[in-house]
């Protein structure tokens, strides 16, 4: 079986958005690793976060340095709560689901 090297990524938008709770970093951290220990052919191996960055900009500090390890070929697997965490610009989103980050 193959194993898998992640990263755990996490974004939360400027504090006082219209993010809610369940949005919080911590929470986005607890569902990502749940998800993980239901997958043994998963393994973290780093963690990014972009706390108070919109997604609809993509030059985020910890987006960039995840992206670098992509491109190092030191993660093969991005883990995030759901798409809207990686981005929020669907249009850019989709460009790195389809061109960058091929399965």
């Amino acid at each position: 079986m193959k194993e898998y090297r992640a990263v755990a990524y996490m974004r939360l938008s400027v504090a006082g958005s219209k993010e809610t709770e369940s949005d919080s970093i911590e929470n986005q951290e607890s569902i990502i690793n749940y998800f993980v220990s239901n997958h043994p052919d998963i393994k973290l191996v780093s963690r990014r976060v972009d706390d108070g960055y919109s997604g609809i900009i993509f030059d985020r500090p910890g987006f960039a340095a995840m992206m670098e390890d992509v491109k190092d070929s030191k993660i093969d697997c991005i883990i995030v709560k759901d798409l809207s965490r990686f981005g929020r610009d669907f249009i850019e989103t989709g460009r790195y689901l389809c061109r960058i980050l091929p399965t």
